[in-house]
């Protein structure tokens, strides 16, 4: 069987982004498109943590207050993760280290005050965040939440779904290197995926997917550079610094969620936690260190 390839670039949650459909109905193809990106700003629009407008800056506006909210089912299943998450690493991967990841995700090449870090640190911690499925409470003034570590992979998913209940089988939603693919060509061949090498020009890995979830970590993008060295995006929320760990992890999974959050807690393990906690996993995953060795396989 063979089908019309459409792709279609588009910029979303502050990345470049880009649908790639087959199928033999080109009208049919771009109304699948228009959806996928429907729910990507959908999502953005509900949960960013730029936005003064989003759901999430209503939670965050009632820090403090008292104010309880009731959740809706999609909203509850990520808070359930974060919550797995926060247990399985420890207390590492927070998302009420909003106040923490804002502070470090600066666009002038300098680095934080300790004051600030510190300011920063006072107003973060999970023992502040009230979570009884379904309600929600801030209990603790000026917490903010960031779920930038689930939201950018759960909208993969939810786009390539958006295509898939129009009936496309064939494809790959790519969220800033966050990929999900729907299925194999229409002629049964895997779409071919590739990973960019974290420390040089070009690509460190082109591998084959025929379906699930593809999602890499790293210290590349969004990084801050002061006085040659790099500090990652990623922040220790028990320090308040940056982590120092690998230059890079992708993982694949059934889904793109599952693989992200691998990824993110391989990171914030660091490399001889991380690489255990990937094992432990069963994923296939490929990491870098930061002296540049290769390490598992996909």
């Amino acid at each position: 069987m063979s089908g019309l390839l459409i792709r279609h670039q588009f910029r979303a949650m502050g990345c470049p982004c880009s649908i790639q459909l087959e199928h033999p109905d080109a009208r049919l193809a771009d109304a699948a498109i228009a959806a996928a990106i429907g729910q990507v700003e959908r999502l953005d629009r509900k949960y960013s943590h730029y936005r003064d407008d989003s759901l999430l800056a209503d939670w965050c506006a009632s820090a403090g207050s008292g104010r309880v909210f009731e959740l809706d089912a999609e909203s509850a299943a990520l808070f359930d993760l974060a919550a797995l998450l926060h247990a399985q690493s420890g207390g590492l991967f927070d998302i009420t280290a909003g106040a923490l990841t804002r502070l470090w995700d600066r666009p002038q090449q300098t680095l934080p005050e300790p004051t600030e870090i510190d300011a920063a640190r006072a107003c973060i911690g999970w023992q502040h965040l009230s979570w009884q499925r379904p309600l929600l409470r801030l209990a603790l003034a000026g917490l903010r939440l960031d779920l930038g570590g689930l939201v950018k992979e759960y909208a993969a998913d939810r786009a390539a779904q958006a295509c898939i209940e129009l009936g496309i089988a064939a494809g790959v939603v790519e969220l800033g290197g966050d990929v999900r693919v729907m299925g194999p060509h229409l002629d049964g061949s895997p779409w071919r995926i590739g990973i960019r090498h974290p420390r040089a020009a070009g690509t460190l890995a082109r591998i084959d997917v025929r379906e699930g979830g593809l999602a890499t970590s790293g210290d590349y993008e969004r990084a801050l550079i002061v006085d040659g060295r790099r500090y990652s995006h990623i922040v220790d929320p028990r320090s308040g610094w940056p982590i120092q760990s690998y230059a890079s992890v992708s993982v694949r999974a059934a889904s793109c969620l599952a693989a992200g959050a691998a990824a993110t807690l391989a990171m914030l393990l660091g490399v001889q936690a991380g690489t255990g906690y990937l094992r432990e996993l069963g994923l296939p995953h490929l990491t870098v260190d930061l002296d540049g060795v290769v390490g598992g396989e996909l």
